[in-house]
């Protein structure tokens, strides 16, 4: 995919950067869609100047705005780029289905072409996915081996929970549902307790915009259930990834369903001590690394933990990749 550079213009959500649009011209529309057209969105930093790069993959409900990791990726000899999926962050339009897919191998397409594009500079690229961008990047380098020369995996949602009864319950119930209605919505309670320990209009200390993460259109539903649930299935399975792999994950979680300080220092999404006994399943070389006083997204951490998941990201890096 060969970009014009005057197809880059100034990104619409961080200063100094820039972005770039991928039409998705096959793309499926799905019920009660406007004739919008389906786009990813690619971001970058900076003009590409070195041989090596990084892009990042965002989670659920999520969208690339932590402008401080990519000064990072520079430091560590990386150009950087972030992906926002159709229909997340930059790439979301009106009355589209927020976060809605049926079936995570869709975004292998906007991978393939956010690839195609740093690949006209960059002669190794490694991906870095948080969440169910971690899901979504395990089982894309599983199927493209070559694509990028190491995968990074922040807080990837890689199992429901550390009760294994839950997904062959869920997938029985969400089965005979997702046939008939699979955009049908799914009630999932949020006490609003990882906003708060992260926005700046709360307790937290980032900025970033509530239309693109955090909004309430972004709505679980029963068909994108199944997709993650099948997807998590065959990481079950072992994926038997090629590349080297690095898994980083909070020390613990904290479902509590009263507000604590506590909150601030553990992962209020995922269930830690599900993810771990995944690690192995990956892949031939997995490192597993735990950071004390995690957030869910680690880069969202406290100053320490925040300090000390780049230093692990940064000198796994500048041993495997």
């Amino acid at each position: 995919m060969t970009v014009a550079p005057e197809s880059w213009v100034s990104d619409v959500e961080l200063a100094g950067f820039q972005q770039l649009t991928i039409p998705l011209r096959d793309a499926v529309r799905y019920p009660g869609e406007p004739v919008h057209d389906v786009v990813a969105t690619l971001v970058r930093k900076s003009r590409p100047s070195r041989s090596r790069a990084l892009l990042y993959l965002h989670g659920w409900n999520d969208y690339f705005f932590q402008a401080p990791l990519a000064d990072a990726v520079e430091e560590w000899g990386f150009d950087f780029y972030a992906l926002d999926l159709r229909r997340y962050g930059r790439s979301l339009r009106d009355g589209q289905l927020a976060g809605y897919t049926h079936d995570l191998t869709e975004y292998f397409t906007e991978l393939d072409a956010a690839l195609d594009v740093i690949g006209e500079h960059a002669e190794e690229v490694v991906l870095l996915a948080h969440s169910t961008g971690g899901l979504i990047g395990s089982l894309y380098v599983a199927e493209h081996p070559d694509a990028v020369s190491a995968l990074v995996l922040n807080s990837p949602w890689l199992e429901l929970s550390s009760n294994g009864m839950w997904r062959p319950m869920l997938s029985a119930a969400f089965g005979a549902v997702g046939t008939l209605s699979p955009t049908r919505t799914v009630a999932l309670p949020d006490p609003g307790f990882y906003l708060r320990t992260i926005h700046a209009d709360e307790d937290g200390a980032w900025a970033f915009n509530h239309n693109l993460k955090g909004d309430p259109a972004f709505l679980p539903r029963v068909g994108w259930g199944l997709a993650v649930m099948r997807g998590q299935a065959r990481v079950a399975a072992g994926l038997d990834i090629r590349v080297p792999v690095l898994m980083l994950i909070s020390a613990r979680s904290d479902f509590s369903k009263t507000w604590s300080e506590d909150m601030f220092r553990a992962d209020l999404v995922l269930d830690v001590a599900a993810l771990a006994p995944r690690a192995p399943m990956l892949g031939r070389h997995v490192t597993l690394v735990r950071i004390d006083g995690g957030k869910h997204d680690l880069m969202l951490s406290e100053s320490k933990p925040q300090a000390d998941y780049l230093a692990e990201v940064g000198r796994w890096l500048a041993t495997y990749a």
